[in-house]
């Protein structure tokens, strides 16, 4: 079963179907700067219209490119902390938009 909303894989092989915050944070903690040095995460599908990347950088720290075709985005950020990483990738892959996924609703009481 694959995933159902967007999948992480890393250069060593290593792949999450729908990771968590956490799944995120350990995927990029494994990265290093000769085996394993990306992780990119993108939806379960052909063409998908929006990836997130994150690779070492030489000099240290991490490199985040963000790409959503859909909302005309692109943004390159660099970043030392693992943790920022995982937490931002997380909540703007929540606000891309899911075949299939309800819609978010806000209910007045």
């Amino acid at each position: 079963m694959g995933a159902q909303y967007y999948g992480a894989d890393s250069e060593n092989g290593d792949r999450i179907d729908d990771p968590s915050e956490d799944a995120l944070f350990m995927m990029i903690s494994d990265l290093n700067d000769s085996d394993n040095t990306f992780v990119v995460v993108q939806p379960d599908e052909e063409d998908p219209v929006w990836f997130a990347s994150v690779a070492v950088l030489d000099e240290g720290g991490y490199e985040v490119v963000r790409r959503d075709t859909t909302h005309n985005e692109h943004e390159v950020t660099t970043s030392t902390s693992i943790n920022d990483i995982a937490r931002d990738l997380t909540i703007w892959m929540a606000a891309r938009h899911f075949p299939g996924r309800p819609a978010n609703q806000v209910t007045d009481f």
